[in-house]
């Protein structure tokens, strides 16, 4: 809202600056009202989905917000088709790329081979551990009514991702390197989370 104000305040002498400068402001609010809608359209619709029980299960996790949640649900499906949380985090595109020649193993950057949707919706959740790890009002309200196993695997992973953070951060990480390998975690306490609650 303060970033608002600051907008409106603006000005600049010549006309067609101020004429542009506005054009672009309305076109911001034009998209925001456009992802309203659309919010607003996937929290009627959702509720209906046979993976509605998944994604409500997986606001349990700190980050995953009612939008994440929806994202990794629909680009993932069942979780359950995943025997291990490295097979998602690979599908993902979220593990190490590797060269190997004899004996000698190379790791590379991360191979973002596998789904970008997801993947990009788990690296924007994950930049909530960058916070200690707490129970906030809204996360309260999300988990009411889940069961107690997706609660606590939920609290579990809150308390090692915030850790892993700090860790990493102090072991001076790039914030963008630090924020994959929570992601990439992230990724297996959802996939712990899905095979809790099974799709309708």
């Amino acid at each position: 809202m303060a970033h608002r104000r600051w907008l409106a305040r603006q000005s600049f002498e010549h006309t067609a600056q101020q004429i542009v400068f506005q054009e672009k402001i309305d076109a911001i609010e034009d998209a925001a009202q456009r992802l309203h809608r659309l919010d607003e359209q996937l929290r009627a619709v959702v509720p209906t989905w046979s993976m509605a029980r998944v994604v409500e299960a997986y606001q349990a996790m700190r980050g995953a917000s009612f939008l994440v949640a929806v994202i990794f649900a629909a680009e993932i499906g069942d979780v359950r088709r995943f025997d291990t949380p490295p097979q998602l985090m690979a599908f993902l595109g979220l593990v190490p790329g590797e060269r190997s020649t004899g004996d000698t193993v190379r790791r590379s950057s991360l191979t973002l081979a596998g789904n970008r949707r997801a993947r990009r919706a788990l690296v924007e959740a994950a930049w909530t551990y960058r916070y200690p790890a707490r129970v906030s009002e809204a996360l309260r309200a999300r988990l009411e009514g889940l069961p107690k196993a997706v609660r606590d695997i939920a609290w579990k992973g809150q308390v090692r991702l915030c850790a892993r953070y700090r860790r990493l951060s102090a072991a001076g990480k790039k914030p963008p390197v630090v924020v994959a390998a929570i992601a990439r975690e992230m990724a297996a306490f959802l996939w712990a989370i899905g095979r809790e609650v099974a799709p309708s």
